[in-house]
């Protein structure tokens, strides 16, 4: 695009054309990160009908994260300046897919083979979705697109699973599958229909990596969201057990609950976005004291429907509000390497959730869910120690 032409773009402003193309990317990230998280509200069915214990279960989330880890570096690398409308269009091709053997799966080891390919297309679709939006719109519009497309993940992390529990509620586990993959299949058409050729700009390298993994204020905020998320997920991922033995709430109810729990958090994304561009290390000590404090509390004092749905409303305005402020954490630390720096926190941040619902589906069948969510709680208070050795956060994000 010559200088003249893009100067016109500019003045001319985001056109409903390129609005479309962002709210394309942003419900495509929804329905990554709602596959990923989709099994947490369908365990207890999933578990039954194949044959397999709850942590056994807890498999079709593990898979899916450690995968989408690994591709969130290693797809952007691989494909090079491949054009980005073509890979996004192939990921979602492939989650509808999977999504597809998922929900015809006659056993466990092929449901877990699907989720190795939801694996896939999460972490490449994650990884280059940040740098996209930047170039769907002129630079005025480009904080909102922002704020459009990362709000995809944020509507996922709170309202993908009670969505999907309470269709599988509905329809049984196998028709969530189903209605992801219509979801999937629908906007890998929008994709196609509305998305500009996208060639990749600036392509992640090897070199950048090296080069960020050497930035002390990004690998605090690494350290952070390694131990947030994992301790988070480890909880989360049993959620619905928590709330059947703990709270003695009924199994058609969770569905509900989870869906107020969303509600929750996506007011604490709201609130975190203002309070984070503010002090990102304020924001964050509060979200973690308030979420580790809620997960130390449920086994004593959410013993009730009503003692168990409060906390869990509390739970989901808690780390509602993480995400956005572990993001802001990370493009802070790195403004001039944002696409290198985003990979290296969709690696982290996939991996923590592997790693935290593979250590919690270890010990669940023998500690308990009680004691899981104490040692989820004691994990995330540990991130107060990275917080306070990051002097960056003490200063106004917005100013820096």
């Amino acid at each position: 695009m010559s200088l003249t032409k893009a100067a016109l773009r500019e003045k001319q402003g985001a056109t409903f054309r390129m609005w479309l193309s962002v709210l394309t990317v942003s419900l495509g990230i929804f329905s990554m990160i709602t596959a990923e998280q989709l099994p947490v509200g369908l365990i207890p069915a999933i578990s039954s009908e194949l044959n397999v214990s709850i942590g056994s279960g807890g498999l079709t989330v593990t898979i899916p994260g450690v995968i989408a880890a690994f591709a969130s570096i290693g797809l952007p690398l691989a494909v090079g300046r491949l054009d980005r409308r073509i890979l996004m269009a192939g990921l979602l091709a492939v989650m509808a897919a999977a999504s597809v053997i998922s929900a015809l799966a006659t056993n466990f080891p092929v449901l877990l083979a699907s989720r190795l390919l939801v694996g896939i297309t999460i972490g490449g679709f994650w990884a280059i979705a940040g740098s996209i939006a930047v170039r769907l719109v002129p630079g005025p519009s480009v904080p909102r697109a922002m704020t459009i497309v990362f709000g995809g993940v944020s509507a996922a992390a709170v309202l993908g699973v009670p969505a999907g529990t309470i269709i599988g509620d509905l329809v049984g586990w196998r028709g969530a599958f189903w209605s992801l993959a219509f979801l999937s299949f629908a906007i890998l058409l929008a994709a196609l229909l509305v998305l500009p050729k996208l060639e990749a700009a600036q392509p992640v390298e090897v070199k950048a990596l090296r080069a960020q993994l050497r930035n002390p204020a990004l690998l605090s905020g690494v350290v952070a969201t390694a131990l947030l998320v994992a301790a988070h997920y480890g909880a989360y991922t049993f959620v619905s057990p928590v709330l059947l033995e703990v709270s003695g709430v009924t199994a058609g109810s969770i569905g509900w609950l989870l869906l107020g729990y969303g509600i929750l958090g996506m007011i604490g994304n709201a609130v975190a976005g203002v309070w984070a561009a503010k002090s990102v290390g304020r924001t964050l000590a509060c979200i973690v004291i308030g979420l580790g404090a809620t997960l130390a509390l449920f086994p004593l004092l959410g013993v009730t429907p009503l003692t168990g749905t409060i906390l869990l409303l509390v739970w989901g305005f808690a780390y509602g509000a993480a995400p956005i402020t572990l993001q802001t954490w990370v493009l802070s630390a790195a403004p001039e390497s944002a696409e290198t720096a985003t990979a290296i926190y969709c690696f982290t941040f996939n991996l923590a959730i592997s790693v935290g619902t593979l250590a919690t589906s270890q010990i669940v069948d023998t500690m308990g869910v009680n004691r899981v969510l104490w040692v989820d709680s004691a994990i995330i208070l540990l991130v107060l120690l990275p917080v306070c050795r990051a002097p960056m956060l003490n200063r106004n994000i917005g100013n820096s």
